[in-house]
């Protein structure tokens, strides 16, 4: 693109550029939440506080710790697959 067209198109694509980078840090900042294994982990801890005061029984219990270590053990294999992210959990 020649400058002339790149000064005259500017109008268009400085806000197209801008809203394509928002919506990159956006992305970004929610695909690393999601693969923050301290969510996990908190939910694991609530868990097991939940089946300390009665609010859900044993077998309750044991079927939502399964899906969680389930999606812990598929965020550390995710990471893992990252070149730049660590794969320790964060205890």
């Amino acid at each position: 693109m020649d400058p002339l067209t790149a000064v005259l198109a500017f109008p268009i694509t400085g806000p197209l550029g801008a809203l394509t980078w928002i919506a990159r840090q956006i992305a970004n900042a929610a695909e690393q939440q999601m693969l923050d294994p301290a969510r996990i982990e908190t939910a694991l801890r609530e868990l097991e506080r939940r089946l300390d005061d009665g609010r859900i029984d044993e077998p309750a219990f044991e079927a939502e710790e399964a899906l969680l270590l389930a999606e812990l053990e598929e965020i550390i294999a995710q990471r893992a697959a990252k070149p730049d992210a660590p794969v320790e959990t964060g205890q």
